[in-house]
């Protein structure tokens, strides 16, 4: 894995960022090009490609300080209602840094960010079959 990413040259002090939250683990700092005000993401100091190179206790930490932050988010000037949680993994998913980061979106009524999907409802023997063949996936995988 290449270990760079404007996410590594911030963790390293490299690279300027409006810095929130830090610990041994992971680095919390507002979005540059936020979806609305007050727009974070929380990084892992150690650089991970996508989620399979990501140790999954780091994983955690990652969501656990996003939960901390969603509390100091609706309790600052930022006042939210609700807050979304969003990571990308891979090309296809929207992912455009290659170092894992969660964002932490506050949000607001009227403030212009959403999904824009439209689900279907697909037969339960459809839903049956795939849930086989994730669970199988799963058991391969241990």
């Amino acid at each position: 894995m290449d270990p760079y990413s404007i996410f590594s040259d911030i963790v390293a002090g490299r690279a300027p960022a409006s810095r929130v939250y830090e610990d041994d683990d992971v680095l919390a700092f507002l979005d540059i090009r936020p979806m609305t005000p007050g727009h974070l993401l929380v990084v892992p100091k150690k650089p991970a490609r996508d989620l399979a190179e990501l140790d999954p206790v780091l994983g955690g930490k990652l969501f656990q300080v996003g939960q901390l932050l969603a509390a100091a988010l609706r309790d600052s000037e930022v006042a939210c209602d609700g807050v979304n949680f969003f990571l990308a993994d891979g090309v296809t998913a929207g992912q455009e840094v290659f170092h894992v980061h969660l964002h932490v979106i506050p949000r607001t009524p009227g403030d212009g960010f959403g999904l824009r999907g439209r689900p279907r409802t697909p037969p339960r023997a459809d839903l049956d079959y795939l849930a086989g063949s994730i669970r199988g996936a799963l058991q391969r995988g241990r």
